[in-house]
């Protein structure tokens, strides 16, 4: 008989519809206190996961270790997945421009925008997939910029043993505190590292905590300080929403249901919904009960502790952590 791969995830958000419950999202949770101690955590935390794009932070302070000369704009989407708007294309073309290659050296897959705007404008104009619009352009070329300024070959900079990738797992291990227990291939080609959630927060907060002027503090303070460049515009976009709105939070989605968050004081929270959280209801509220739970102020985004449940195009119920 088939066995669920991961029996121990616990309930953590309820959909209630017209007063009754009609589903649960289940995964793992684990908050960090500011001292690094863990002050909150339900579910496997201890059990390897992939952080898919909320591993980005720690790709980007991979390539500063590398010489790469990111900062602002560039260094903020470099670690972000963006939603393939104009200026992110636009920022995209300048770092490969500045490092002397054309646009024809990313090997992310090409796509189309994610934000529903610059989706339409681009089927309204007829333009194909390209893969300066895929969310992880940014981070391809920053990949690409350090493999210039580190004399490394452009050509393979995806595959496991280019020394870009080795020192990004080295990099992940580093910040983790712990082995990568698997490594896969990402959405967009390039390896994966697997860690557990405990891991995934505790980079997070590593990076946090270093000292000022470090590749580490350079990664989150250029996250906070050009969230758009992380995510993109508009409601949807929850990483833009919630650091603009909590300034100095560091906000970074991954795929499948991933979610991390760490505060200007340093609580850090990691968020894994086992479903995937295909339409982002979950792990946004999950992650910002935890904060709460840690004593971290989040009144400023208490909207996001729901999400609406709607029939006949009102709202009828809601979804709600557990």
């Amino acid at each position: 008989m088939p066995q669920n791969p991961s029996p121990e995830y616990v309930p953590l958000a309820e959909a209630v519809r017209s007063g009754m419950r009609e589903s649960v999202h289940y995964g793992a949770v684990i908050g960090l206190a500011a001292d690094g101690r863990i002050g909150y955590a339900r579910g496997p935390v201890h059990r390897p996961m992939f952080p898919r794009s909320s591993a980005k932070p720690f790709q980007a302070v991979a390539m500063l270790r590398a010489g790469a000369d990111l900062e602002g704009e560039a260094l903020a989407i470099a670690a972000g997945s963006h939603g393939g708007e104009a200026f992110h294309a636009a920022e995209v073309g300048r770092m490969l421009a500045k490092a002397g290659l054309a646009p024809d050296a990313l090997q992310c897959p090409p796509d189309i925008p994610g934000t529903k705007a610059a989706q339409a404008d681009h089927i309204r104009g007829g333009r194909e997939p390209e893969p300066v619009l895929m969310n992880c352009s940014g981070k391809h070329a920053g990949f690409l910029t350090a493999c210039v300024r580190s004399g490394w070959s452009t050509h393979d900079y995806r595959e496991n043993g280019h020394p870009l990738q080795v020192l990004v797992r080295e990099t992940i291990e580093d910040l983790c505190g712990e082995p990568v227990a698997h490594t896969a291939v990402d959405g967009c080609g390039a390896p994966q590292s697997a860690v557990t959630l405990a891991g995934l927060a505790r980079g997070l907060w590593s990076m946090r905590t270093a000292p000022d002027g470090s590749p580490e503090r350079a990664v989150l303070e250029a996250m906070s300080a050009h969230p758009e460049y992380v995510s993109g515009t508009g409601h949807e976009r929850v990483d833009t929403d919630l650091m603009q709105r909590m300034p100095g939070l560091v906000s970074k989605v991954g795929a499948d249901g991933v979610l991390v968050l760490s505060t200007p004081a340093g609580e850090t929270v990691a968020v894994k919904i086992s479903d995937g959280d295909a339409q982002l209801r979950a792990r946004t509220l999950v992650g910002l009960d935890a904060l709460r739970a840690l004593g971290a102020d989040v009144s400023a985004v208490a909207d996001r502790l729901r999400v609406d449940v709607e029939g006949g195009g009102e709202p009828v119920g809601e979804v709600r952590p557990l």
